[in-house]
């Protein structure tokens, strides 16, 4: 079992309470697992709770960035978890391709399409488990229509944690990630409406790995028609306009951009908002 680091909150100690006997009392778990800090905290009190019969399993699709593939492996790994790669197609479903405003309930139908037959074969009593927490049920989140639809379990939302209390979890238990950025998944860095392709997918990793190796961490690059618009969190905006003073990469971090296909390439002033696309939408 992990052992607490630091100190927690009474409720939040009671919450992770209730998460770990809400896991243990299954037969095994199928943990709908990306890699991101809160499927990250539910997969860890899966392995600790269930051991070999814990399994995490992580849709790989386009709209995977290849560094997250690669974290969600190397932490599966610093856990014991047993961790298994699937192959997913939503960009062969025109309900998710074309890009209207519920298009990750046709990412997670699909997700959980696959998952199904893993988790019925595991035997009686096997269930899918996401790291949905109490945040994500008052945003726009379509994809959470289809994993109840598909029977999926969220145990952090039904103990009441949020993203606040899930960095707090993963740093109390010695999760080396507990700070990590949040990242959804390429497809959302295209306005609604905007079709969606492999080759666009793969243009905006590759234009955020370019900002990734020069040292930033939490930045999206936002592609609308031929144009990139980059958003750095507030510290880090001020540090590339800083930057961008220097001679030589300002022209530099264009012509880079260029190279990958965009016509313009701009930096937003407001710095990142998480689902800041959102704002089209009507209900929102």
């Amino acid at each position: 079992m992990f052992g607490l680091l630091e100190r927690l909150p009474a409720p939040l100690e009671q919450a992770l309470s209730q998460v770990r006997a809400a896991l243990a009392e299954h037969r095994s778990v199928v943990v709908a697992y990306s890699g991101g800090v809160d499927s990250a905290l539910v997969a860890a009190l899966a392995v600790e709770q269930l051991g070999e019969r814990a399994l995490a399993i992580t849709g790989v699709s386009p709209a995977l960035a290849p560094h997250l593939r690669a974290e969600a492996a190397q932490q599966a790994q610093w856990l014991g978890l047993r961790h298994r790669e699937l192959a997913t197609a939503e960009l062969a479903d025109p309900a998710y391709a074309s890009n209207p405003g519920d298009r990750c309930y046709a990412c997670k139908r699909e997700l959980h399409r696959l998952i199904a037959p893993i988790a019925s074969a595991a035997g009686p009593g096997a269930v899918v488990v996401d790291g949905v927490n109490v945040d994500d049920l008052g945003d726009h989140r379509p994809g959470l229509l289809a994993a109840r639809e598909a029977g999926v379990s969220s145990p952090l939302a039904a103990a009441g944690i949020d993203k606040a209390g899930v960095r707090q979890l993963s740093r109390a238990l010695g999760l080396p990630w507990w700070d990590k950025p949040a990242q959804p998944c390429l497809a959302s860095r295209f306005p609604y409406g905007e079709p969606i392709t492999a080759a666009r997918l793969q243009r905006v990793a590759a234009a955020e790995a370019l900002l990734r190796q020069r040292g930033y961490r939490d930045l999206r690059v936002r592609s609308q028609g031929e144009t990139a618009r980059i958003e750095l969190a507030a510290a880090e905006l001020h540090q590339l306009l800083a930057a961008l003073q220097q001679e030589g990469l300002h022209q530099e971090l264009v012509q880079a951009f260029l190279e990958l296909g965009f016509t313009a390439v701009s930096l937003d002033l407001e710095g990142l908002v998480s689902g800041k696309l959102n704002r089209s939408l009507p209900s929102i």
